[in-house]
C-alpha cells in the first residue's frame, strides 16, 4: 500500500522520505508512507476555499452533511473492517473505532440540528441587561474561527479520533487538516478516501496529511487550532513550539494518563459491583491490547479484598486468548508495531523491579505481542512507578487502601486522568469519594447493579460528554457535545441596542421594535411569518370564581388561592392570588387561533417565568411575538414565541417561550 495525502484538492503518492509499514502481528511489510507537502499552500487553500465554503453555510445545513456522511460510511464500513487486523486488532476491538467513529458523526449532526440555531451564529446563553431602561444590552455569541483546525490524532484509534475531532471542527465551520499517526495511517486513509469519493464535503474544507506534518506548525496564526491526542511527551513538545507561543495558536491536548478504578469498600467477593469489578477490568486489559487512553491502569481496592480480587483477574486473565487478530477464536491481538512492543517492555521491565507480578500469561513470540501483566503494589501510598508511568498495553497494577481517604490519595497520586471509575451499591461512599476526586479527572464512571445492563463501560468516551482531563491527561476537553464544538470557535461578547441584536442574532429580542400585521399569526406558514411580528390580544378579567373553580378542577388547592388570610401573611402575596398555571390557560384562550391551519402542535415551553402576582379582579393581556424560526423537516418548522402577559396597569407579570410546529406551506 502507498498512503497517500490530499492536499490543495489533490491525492499525493509518497515521495522523498518515505517510511516503511508492518502488520502488527506478523511483521511483514504492508506498505509505505511519507509525503513532501507545501505548508502554506495547505494553509492557504483550507482558508481561502475551505473556509469561505463553510462559513457560507450554516450550522443545520452543515449538520445534515455529517448525517449524509454517517449513512455513506456506514454502507461502505466492512471495507474498512478488512483493514483493522493489520493493526493488531481484533474485530470486536475494531467495532470501537469504525462503529464507535460512525456513531460519533450520528451524534454530532443530531445535536447541531436540535441544539444549535439555523444560521451562521451561535448564541451562547441569554441577552445580559447593562442598562436601567433595557436600550442596552449584551449579548455573547460564538461564531467561527478563521483559520485552520490542524488535528493530530494516535495510532489506537484512526477512524474514531478522526471522525470525532472532525466532527467538532466541521460543524463549527472550520476547515480542517488531518494528520494520523503513521503507523495505521493506512486505516484512516481509506476512510478519508471514502469521504473524498462521498463528495459531500466543500472544496477545500478537509486535507490529509499521510507522514510528518513538515513545516505546518511554523506557519499557524492566532486564528488557527491544533488539537493533539498521543503521548505526554510528543503534547510537550508540540506545544513548546517557538511560533505556537508567539502566535498563541490554540492548543488542545488528550494525552496518556493513569487512569483508575476503585473497588467500594461495600463491594465484597460475590457481590454484583465485585462481579461488575472483574468484568471490567479484564476488558480494560485486553482490548486493544491494553492500548487505550482510558484503560484501567490502577485498580484500588480494599486491602480486605486482595486476594479475592487477585484470584479472579488471575482466573480470568489465563483464558484470554491471544493471537492473530484475524482469528475468530482471537480475544486479544497484537500491539500496534514492534517499536511499540519493545516501548512495553522497557516499562514492564522497571515495573517488575518495583513491584511484584502477580501474572503473566504467554504471547507469541513472532510479531508485536505482549501477554496481559497484572502487578501488586505494596507500597502505592508512598508513590512509584505505577502512578508516574504507563505502559501503554495490557499492563495494570492493583493497589490497596484502608479507608475512603486512601483510595482519594492513590487517584491524585496519579497527577490527573481522562476517567475514574467507581464501583459500589453505597451512595455515601460514591459521594465521599467523588467530592474529593472530581477535580483530578476529566470523567467520573460509576457502575453497581442498577446500571450494569445499561452502563457503557470506564473506557469509553462518549460524544456527548467531556472526554480529556486535568494535569497529565492534557488539560483539554475533547467532545462534550456542543462544549467541544466550541473549541473551534470565538466567543465574543456584542454591546448594543435590542433593536440591533436581534438584528445579529436573527431572534427578537425583547425591547426591539414589533410589528402588528394581519391575518391572525396563527393563520400564517412558516415561510409566512417574519421575527418580531406581534398580536396583541384582547383582555380578560380574572374572577375570584375563576381562581376557585381552577383550583376545584385541577386540584391545586394550595392555600395562596383559597386562604386569604393566608395568604396574606406570605410575604410573596398581598392576598388571594391566581395560580400560574391558569394565566398560561387564560393567555392561551386568548391568542389561539381555533381553525385549522399550519399550526400543528405545541411542542414545549422555554424559560417560563412569574414576575407579579394577580389577584381577583385584575385583567390581563398578552403581547404573542415570533421569536425565533428554526427549520426542522422538509415539512414544517418550530417557531419560538416570546409570549408575555401584562395587568390592566401595563405592568409584566409573566413571560415564556411557546415552541409550536407549523408548516412551511398551506
Amino acid at each position: 500500500m502507498r498512503i497517500e495525502s490530499y492536499a490543495y484538492g489533490n491525492w499525493h503518492i509518497p515521495n522523498g522520505k518515505t517510511k516503511k509499514l508492518y502488520e502488527a502481528a506478523t511483521g511483514l511489510e504492508i506498505g509505505m508512507i511519507g509525503t513532501s507537502l507545501d505548508s502554506q499552500k495547505m494553509i492557504y487553500h483550507a482558508n481561502f476555499v475551505g473556509g469561505k465554503n463553510l462559513r457560507q453555510m450554516g450550522f443545520h445545513e452543515r449538520a445534515k452533511i455529517l448525517k449524509a456522511l454517517a449513512n455513506y460510511l456506514s454502507d461502505r464500513k466492512e471495507e474498512l473492517y478488512e483493514l483493522n487486523p493489520l493493526t493488531g486488532a481484533t474485530r470486536k476491538d475494531g467495532w470501537i473505532d469504525i462503529d464507535g467513529g460512525i456513531g460519533t458523526l450520528r451524534v454530532y449532526a443530531s445535536k447541531g440540528r436540535k441544539e444549535m440555531p439555523d444560521g451562521k451564529i451561535y448564541l451562547d446563553g441569554p441577552v445580559e441587561q447593562l442598562s436601567r431602561n433595557g436600550t442596552f444590552l449584551g449579548q455573547h455569541i460564538q461564531v467561527p474561527k478563521q483559520g485552520v483546525a490542524v488535528q493530530i490524532n494516535a495510532f489506537n484509534f484512526p477512524i474514531w479520533g478522526m471522525l470525532e475531532k472532525l466532527s467538532q471542527s466541521f460543524l463549527a465551520g472550520m476547515p480542517t487538516i488531518i494528520k494520523p499517526a503513521s503507523d495505521t495511517a493506512y486505516l484512516a486513509e481509506a476512510c478519508f478516501r471514502m469521504i473524498i469519493e462521498s463528495n459531500l464535503f466543500p472544496k477545500g474544507s478537509i486535507q490529509f496529511i499521510a507522514g510528518g506534518v513538515g513545516s505546518l506548525l511554523n506557519h499557524l496564526g492566532p486564528q488557527d487550532v491544533i488539537s493533539f491526542t498521543g503521548s505526554k511527551k510528543t503534547a510537550e513538545y508540540l506545544k513548546s513550539s517557538k511560533n505556537l507561543i508567539e502566535n498563541s495558536v490554540k492548543f488542545i491536548s488528550e494525552q496518556d494518563s493513569l487512569n483508575a478504578a476503585i473497588l467500594g469498600i461495600d463491594a465484597k467477593a460475590g457481590s454484583p459491583e465485585f462481579d461488575l469489578f472483574i468484568k471490567e477490568a479484564l476488558a480494560e486489559i485486553t482490548t486493544k491490547a491494553g492500548q487505550k487512553c482510558t484503560a484501567m491502569r490502577r485498580l484500588i481496592i480494599p486491602h480486605d479484598s486482595l486476594n479475592d480480587v487477585s484470584e479472579a483477574l488471575v482466573e480470568e486473565l489465563s483464558k484470554v486468548k491471544i493471537g492473530n487478530p484475524k482469528n475468530i477464536e482471537t480475544q486479544m491481538g497484537a500491539l500496534v508495531s514492534e517499536g511499540q512492543k519493545q516501548e512495553v517492555l522497557k516499562i514492564i521491565s522497571k515495573m517488575s523491579n518495583e513491584n511484584t507480578l502477580i501474572f503473566n500469561g504467554i504471547a507469541p513470540k513472532k510479531g508485536a505481542f505482549v501477554s496481559p501483566h497484572l502487578y501488586y503494589s505494596q507500597n502505592a501510598l508512598k508513590g512509584g512507578i505505577a502512578h508516574e508511568t504507563e505502559a501503554f498495553g495490557p499492563v495494570t497494577t492493583i493497589m490497596t487502601y484502608d479507608n475512603p481517604n486512601e483510595a482519594c490519595k492513590l487517584i491524585k497520586l496519579g497527577g490527573g486522568s481522562l476517567v475514574s471509575s467507581i464501583f459500589t451499591f453505597d451512595a455515601q461512599f460514591a459521594n465521599e469519594v467523588v467530592t474529593d476526586i472530581a477535580a483530578w479527572n476529566g470523567r467520573i464512571y460509576i457502575n453497581n447493579r442498577e446500571s450494569g445492563e445499561e452502563s457503557t463501560g470506564h473506557g469509553s468516551p462518549l460524544p456527548h460528554l467531556t472526554h480529556g482531563g486535568p494535569g497529565r491527561a492534557g488539560g483539554g476537553e475533547e467532545q462534550g457535545g456542543i462544549r467541544g464544538i466550541k473549541h473551534y470557535m470565538q466567543r465574543t461578547s456584542v454591546q448594543g441596542t435590542p433593536e440591533i441584536l436581534s438584528g445579529i442574532n436573527k431572534q427578537w429580542v425583547k425591547g426591539a421594535k414589533t410589528n402588528t400585521q394581519e391575518p391572525h399569526p396563527f393563520s400564517k406558514t412558516f415561510n409566512d411569518l417574519s421575527i418580531g411580528e406581534t398580536l396583541w390580544t384582547e383582555t380578560r378579567k380574572i374572577s375570584l370564581d375563576d381562581i376557585e373553580h381552577f383550583a376545584k378542577f385541577t386540584g391545586d388547592t394550595f392555600y395562596a388561592h383559597m386562604d386569604e388570610k393566608a395568604a396574606k401573611a406570605n410575604p410573596f402575596f398581598p392576598g388571594r392570588v391566581a395560580h400560574g398555571y391558569l394565566l398560561l390557560s387564560f393567555a392561551a384562550g386568548l391568542f389561539v387561533l381555533a381553525d385549522e391551519g399550519p399550526v400543528l402542535a405545541n411542542t414545549g415551553i422555554e424559560y417560563l417565568s412569574f414576575q407579579k402576582p394577580v389577584t381577583p379582579n385584575d385583567e390581563i393581556k398578552v403581547s404573542l411575538t415570533v421569536g425565533r424560526k428554526t427549520r426542522r423537516t422538509d415539512t414544517y418548522g418550530e417557531i419560538k414565541w416570546d409570549v408575555i402577559i401584562f395587568n390592566q396597569n401595563d405592568e409584566q407579570v409573566a413571560e415564556y417561550g411557546l415552541l409550536t410546529m407549523v408548516k412551511y406551506e398551506h
